[in-house]
């Protein structure tokens, strides 16, 4: 089979799915000698081309540099995407092996891909959920695009795809938990109550608690501080707020109904006396 548009004649050389909603195949350009292969997705049902044309058109991530090319083929709806050698990270990632400096520096890298990758959150969502992160020999981590349109939601956003990379990370974090990695537990704490709803907070988080070769300054100590205590931090803010508020609400009822410094003079004037008998004397 054969899909052309305006640049590119598409010659499929292997299936690697077919499915009710799109199919996903590998591709060679015949009019690029061939040499460079590509991922190509052949959207067929029709509400799911309008979603996809919708998402790509609407959106702010438009897949520049990852989207190579669209075009409509008949009634299909054809998406070109790169195809890199498959090594996925599920398989070519072991924790158990690298040390935790080098866990951290995958799991930047992991995070920096699904920033870069710049997709459409519903199909960034896709591919990390269908086991599309690879791993190349240096470590560096980039995405297959192979996926099924049938599970796409086009209601994701960037707080879903957030929280599944976040669990990830902890994941392939978990072999150095014996080590007291900063990165795993503050991962940990903030993954089980939700707290991620951004990439560039995870970047951040994982980038400040990452163990480095160089010796940290006081500042960074402080910093490393502040954001595995932030939660804590917040509490106690929380509740002294919340203590001066009612100290000074109360002062301004006193005001208002018993005039002057009542408030004041009921308070430190309770034990001046006794019965008929002054504690002043």
């Amino acid at each position: 089979m054969i899909y052309e548009s305006g640049k590119m004649r598409l010659l499929t050389v292997s299936t690697k799915s077919v499915g009710e909603v799109s199919d996903c195949y590998i591709c060679k350009d015949l009019n690029s000698g061939g040499s460079i292969m590509y991922t190509v997705i052949v959207v067929h049902n029709h509400t799911r081309v309008r979603q996809i044309l919708e998402l790509f058109n609407m959106s702010d991530r438009t897949g520049d540099g990852v989207l190579i090319e669209e075009f409509a083929h008949g009634d299909q709806e054809i998406l070109v995407f790169p195809y890199h050698r498959e090594r996925p990270l599920s398989e070519f990632y072991n924790g158990e092996t690298l040390t935790l400096a080098q866990c951290e520096e995958v799991c930047i890298s992991t995070i920096l891909a699904c920033i870069t990758c710049n997709l459409p959150y519903p199909i960034l969502y896709l591919l990390l959920t269908g086991d599309q992160l690879q791993m190349a020999n240096d470590r560096s981590v980039y995405f297959g695009y192979e996926m099924d349109l049938a599970d796409l939601d086009p209601e994701i956003g960037e707080s879903e795809c957030t929280g599944v990379c976040a669990k990830l990370l902890l994941k392939m974090l978990e072999p150095k938990a014996g080590q007291k990695a900063t990165s795993y537990y503050l991962l940990e704490k903030k993954t089980s109550n939700g707290s991620y709803d951004r990439f560039t907070d995870l970047y951040r988080d994982v980038t400040i608690a990452a163990v480095s070769t160089e010796k940290l300054t006081p500042y960074r100590r402080f910093r490393l501080w502040l954001t595995r205590n932030t939660d804590n931090i917040l509490g106690i803010l929380f509740w002294i707020s919340v203590i001066l508020g009612i100290a000074a609400l109360s002062i301004l009822l006193s005001r208002l109904f018993l005039g002057g410094n009542s408030w004041l003079r009921l308070l430190f004037n309770t034990f001046k006396q006794i019965g008929t008998e002054s504690l002043l004397q």
